[in-house]
C-alpha cells in the first residue's frame, strides 16, 4: 500500500478544505481587528497561517499538489517583504523534501520493476530517501560496479494523483492567485496538466538526461549526471554531490550567489542552443553548486543539474523572434517590436495597441538584458509583480490585452521561474553576455 493518498475522495477533501481554511482565517482576522490588534499584525499572522496550511497540505499529498507548490516556490520573490518570510520558509521545504513513502512500498516497486533479485544490482542501498519530489523520491545507493548512484522511484498511483490534484486546484485558482501577485495561476495549472504524461515517463526522462549528459560531458561550467539504468518507473543515475541551491539561497556568500546565478542563466540559454532541449523545471531543488577540488574560489565552481522529467523540445534552439524582439526593444524601436509581436500572435488581430505604450510596458522587464551586469533582487521582482498585478496600473490594463501563443507558454514559464530563482539568490549576473552568446537574433545588438 502506498502512502500517496490515491483515493479521489481523500485527496479532493484535503484540497477542497483549503479555500474553506482561507475563509475561516479571514473571519478570525476580522475578530482580531475588532479585538484591538493592528492591521499589520493581523495581516502578517494571516499570511503565516495561510502559508503553513497550504504548503503542508501540498507537501503531504505529493502528486500534482506538490508539483504546483514547487512551481509556485520560485515566485516567492514577488511577495511583499513583510509577508515573504513565512512563505519563504514553507516554500523552501517543498524544494528539497516531502514525507517519504514506506520502505516496504519502495522495495515492492523495485522488486516489480528491477526483478525480485534487485538487491544484487546494488552493493549498498539506503532505505531512507535522500530527497523527495512531486511524483517520486530518490535513494542513495552504490551500483554493482562501485559507482555511487541516485535511485529515483516513482510513487505508485502518481499519474492518477497528478491529474486529480491539478483538476481540483484549477477549480479554485482564483483563490490561490493572490498568494503570488503578478502570476496567473490558471494557465500555470493548465500547462502543468499538459506535461503530466512526460513527467511520468522515466524512459523519456532518461533519454533527455542522456542527451544533456553527452553534450555537457567535460563542460567547465555545467555537470549533468550520467544515466546508469532505467526500467519502467525506476531511474538510476550517477550520484551528484554538491551544495543544494536552496542552501546557497539561504546562507551563501555573495561570490557563491553570483556564480550560481551566472551559471543558471548560462544553462538556461545555452541548453536549448546545444541540445535542442529546454530544461523546464528550474526550481532550486534541481540544482547543486559543485566546488572545485582543492579550491575555495567560487569562480571555478560548476552547476550540477538534476531532473529532466519535463523538457521543451526546441530543435532550432530558442525562437529567434525572442532575441530579435529583445534587441529591437533595447534599441527603442517601438514600431518594429510591435509589428513582430503582432506577427507572432502576442497581439491579436482584433486588438489595436499603441507601439510606444507597448515598449514602455516592456522596458522595466527587459532592463537586466540592457546592462553590462544586473543585480537580481527580491525588491526588483516585487516592483515588477506589483506593476503588472495592480488593476489601477496602465501596465496591468495593457498586459491584459496581450496574448501568449501556446508555443511560447513553457518558454515563458521557465524564463520567469529562472528569474525568480536569480532574485532569490540576490545574484549579480552578466545576462547580456549569455544572451549574446546563446540567444538567436540577439547578438546583432553588438
Amino acid at each position: 500500500m502506498s502512502d500517496l493518498p490515491r483515493k479521489a475522495v481523500t485527496r479532493t477533501a484535503k484540497l477542497a478544505a483549503l479555500p474553506l481554511g482561507f475563509a475561516g482565517r479571514a473571519t478570525w482576522g476580522l475578530g482580531k481587528r475588532i479585538g484591538g490588534k493592528s492591521a499589520e499584525f493581523v495581516a502578517r499572522e494571516l499570511q503565516e497561517r495561510t502559508a503553513e496550511q497550504l504548503f503542508r497540505v501540498l507537501g503531504e499529498l505529493k502528486g500534482g499538489a506538490m508539483k504546483f507548490g514547487q512551481a509556485l516556490s520560485v515566485f516567492e520573490s514577488a511577495l511583499p517583504e513583510e509577508v515573504a518570510g513565512p512563505y519563504r520558509a514553507a516554500l523552501t521545504k517543498l524544494q528539497e523534501a516531502a514525507p517519504p513513502m514506506p520502505v516496504r512500498t519502495v522495495h515492492a516497486v523495485l522488486a516489480e520493476r528491477l526483478g525480485e533479485a534487485w538487491r544484487e544490482l546494488f552493493l549498498e542501498f539506503e532505505d531512507k530517501p535522500a530527497a523527495a519530489a512531486s511524483i517520486g523520491q530518490v535513494h542513495r545507493a552504490v551500483w554493482h560496479d562501485g559507482r555511487e548512484v541516485a535511485v529515483k522511484v516513482q510513487y505508485p498511483g502518481a499519474g492518477e494523483a497528478l491529474l486529480s490534484d491539478l483538476a481540483q486546484l484549477g477549480r479554485f485558482a482564483r483563490l490561490l492567485g493572490p498568494l503570488v501577485p503578478g502570476i496567473e495561476v490558471k494557465p500555470l495549472l493548465t500547462e502543468l496538466r499538459e506535461r503530466v504524461a512526460e513527467e511520468l515517463d522515466y524512459a523519456l526522462e532518461a533519454r533527455s538526461q542522456r542527451e544533456h549528459a553527452e553534450v555537457f560531458a567535460d563542460d567547465p561550467d555545467v555537470v549533468v549526471p550520467a544515466v546508469v539504468h532505467q526500467a519502467e518507473q525506476v531511474l538510476v543515475t550517477e550520484w551528484l554531490e554538491g551544495i543544494p541551491l536552496a542552501e546557497v539561497i539561504a546562507e551563501g556568500a555573495p561570490e557563491e550567489r553570483d556564480r550560481a546565478g551566472q551559471l543558471l542563466a548560462r544553462f538556461l540559454f545555452s541548453g536549448p542552443a546545444r541540445t535542442g532541449l529546454l530544461h523546464a523545471d528550474p526550481h532550486p531543488g534541481n540544482f547543486r553548486l559543485l566546488p572545485a577540488a582543492g579550491s575555495d574560489d567560487p569562480a571555478g565552481w560548476r552547476l550540477g543539474v538534476l531532473d529532466f522529467g519535463t523538457v521543451d523540445r526546441l530543435p532550432g534552439g530558442l525562437p529567434e523572434t525572442i532575441g530579435t524582439c529583445l534587441r529591437m526593444a533595447l534599441a527603442g524601436e517601438a514600431e518594429p517590436v510591435y509589428a513582430l509581436l503582432r506577427a507572432e500572435g502576442f497581439v491579436k488581430e482584433s486588438v489595436a495597441l499603441d507601439p510606444d505604450e507597448v515598449l514602455e510596458y516592456l522596458r522595466p522587464i527587459i532592463e537586466p538584458a540592457g546592462e553590462e551586469s544586473f543585480v537580481f533582487t527580491r525588491g526588483w521582482m516585487r516592483t515588477q509583480a506589483a506593476r503588472i498585478a495592480d488593476p489601477r496600473s496602465p501596465a496591468h490594463q495593457l498586459g491584459r490585452q496581450l496574448n501568449l501563443p501556446p508555443s511560447y507558454l513553457l518558454i515563458h514559464r521557465v524564463t520567469l521561474s529562472t528569474i525568480g530563482v536569480l532574485c532569490q539568490l540576490d545574484a549579480r549576473v552578466r545576462l547580456r553576455d549569455e544572451l549574446a552568446a546563446w540567444l538567436p537574433g540577439f547578438a546583432a545588438a553588438d
